[in-house]
């Protein structure tokens, strides 16, 4: 007779054995014996990456076809349901994607046939559930299946809705009631034909007015009572806000809310700066401590030709209506277009002195030299984070030199990340050896350069471990992003920066080798 180990009759040490199984073995190791069945089918079911299983796990003659339609042959008797909730019990969270129609309306089919058949009540099926996200149609099968997984366990919900029926924007106005500990919600479209967000808004206003314990919301514009109630949500901490869509503010810019005070993060995505700016108008005050615009090609096309309201009027209005004390990180992200600007657009963000986050992403290229670099940061003396460049086209753009890096790191002595395209070729006056003059920056953990040309690697290196002694690597991953996977001086330059890499990682070696001895 075969004798457990005494370790194998510990519950932690079984959980722990199932978390580090690979899951393409855990039904395996469920039917080993009893001890490791529950905490291995536990795992297994924990996070359903589709929802076929919910249907495989049912005997494959249930279902039929009748004129083409999916039908259910016979109803479930009760062992059905037992195994049924045996595995649905333990689902802590389901995702289901829709790539094409002809792999997943079968399935949702089936699963819809099965819940309007459950005898008992709805959240029976799905007592421990968490997070649902759902990125396909709002189909009326789908509307059978979410009213099942909309349980008062759900604490997050993620969805993408490509088409919405009556009966799904009707489940949907009950999120609020069926889910009242929700605490995430986002909610994006990407509607055809005669839907429109106006369509879905007074849905989504009557579900959100419910969430008292809503801490994230990603959301459109819901127009002037779908706003109203999103501001009395007193513990929301997060709002994300597509502007892209047909937009309210344009029209409503006579009206003025009171604004988000308890919001820390407030994230605005928009296709023309005039709807970000409009947004901000309508607010008395604006108290977060992030803010963020992610802005589209469309906008800055309208920068560029000078539209009515272009990247430098934006950040004026911007300065007005927030919390000039409150506010410490801004981001500013492209999808695509890049913006070309220089140093000065941004004069209106010093009124912030407490930022400790400034993001300019790739999508807007900075002319700024070595002066301008050093005029730019000097209102900010607590920054951690710089990144205002990755790359650019040296020949047409301004870029700072060392020079320009060393005042840098005096004025902000606090960075530990930072995005810099800098001139490394022009290394007059700067001491191989005590390139700071004897100061140094010891907290930085990340250092992108982006396309800054260079010429010897081995002078950059040296530079580079006067400047920040503790760091490890120049990060050389974003020549895999945007325009930098294209360029033509990609290879050349990038197998210079590893050289740079090699001789930062033997500096280091050496430096240990000291220490110890």
């Amino acid at each position: 007779m075969l004798v457990m180990h005494p370790a194998l009759r510990n519950l932690e040490v079984i959980c722990t054995i199932s978390s580090h199984t690979e899951y393409g073995s855990l039904p395996a190791l469920a039917s080993t014996c009893r001890a490791f069945e529950d905490s291995a089918l536990n795992v297994l079911w924990k996070h359903l990456r589709s929802v076929e299983p919910l249907v495989k796990c049912l005997p494959g003659g249930l279902f039929g076809t009748d004129q083409g339609c999916v039908v259910l042959q016979k109803p479930l008797d009760d062992k059905m349901w037992e195994t049924l909730a045996r595995y649905t019990s333990r689902v802590h969270s389901i995702t289901v994607v829709q790539f094409a129609k002809d792999t997943i309306l079968p399935v949702i089919e089936r699963l819809s046939l099965i819940m309007l058949s459950c005898p008992s009540a709805p959240a029976s099926l799905f007592p421990n559930l968490r997070k649902l996200t759902w990125y396909a149609d709002g189909t009326r099968g789908a509307a059978d299946f979410l009213r099942m997984a909309f349980v008062p366990s759900l604490v997050e919900v993620n969805l993408r809705i490509a088409s919405a029926s009556s009966a799904f924007l009707s489940v949907l106005s009950s999120l609020g009631t069926l889910c009242p500990r929700l605490q995430s919600m986002a909610v994006r479209i990407h509607l055809a034909g005669n839907d429109s967000p106006r369509k879905i808004s007074p849905f989504i206003t009557q579900s959100i007015s419910q969430l008292h314990y809503l801490l994230s919301l990603t959301v459109w514009d819901l127009g002037n009572e779908g706003m109203k109630r999103v501001m009395q949500l007193r513990a929301l901490q997060s709002l994300s806000l597509d502007l892209t869509a047909l937009s309210a503010w344009e029209t409503w810019l006579h009206l003025q809310f009171p604004g988000f005070h308890d919001v820390r993060f407030l994230g605005l995505s928009v296709d023309a700066f005039e709807r970000a700016s409009n947004f901000l108008n309508s607010l008395q005050v604006l108290r977060s401590r992030e803010f963020r615009v992610n802005y589209t090609t469309e906008a800055a096309v309208s920068h560029v030709r000078g539209g009515s309201v272009t990247l430098s009027q934006f950040f004026t209005i911007l300065q007005k209506k927030c919390d000039n004390d409150k506010l410490e990180r801004f981001s500013l992200i492209a999808t695509s277009t890049r913006i070309h600007t220089q140093s000065g657009v941004f004069t209106s963000l010093h009124a912030f002195r407490n930022l400790i986050q400034l993001i300019i992403d790739r999508g807007c290229v900075i002319s700024v030299s070595d002066e301008e670099l050093c005029q730019l940061v000097r209102a900010w003396p607590k920054l951690k984070v710089l990144k205002i460049s990755y790359h650019v086209a040296v020949d047409n753009t301004a870029v700072p030199t060392f020079h320009g890096l060393i005042s840098l790191l005096r004025l902000c002595p606090a960075l530990i990340s930072l995005a810099l395209v800098i001139d490394t070729t022009k290394l007059d006056g700067i001491d191989l050896k005590y390139p700071g003059g004897g100061s140094c920056n010891k907290k930085l953990k990340s250092l992108v350069l982006g396309n800054s040309p260079i010429v010897s690697p081995l002078n950059v290196a040296l530079v580079l471990s006067g400047l920040f002694p503790c760091l490890e690597q120049v990060d050389l991953d974003y020549w895999d992003l945007g325009l930098m996977t294209f360029s033509p001086q990609k290879n050349p330059v990038m197998e210079q920066w590893a050289l740079v890499n090699n001789f930062l990682t033997g500096f280091s070696v050496v430096r240990e080798r000291r220490i110890e001895a």
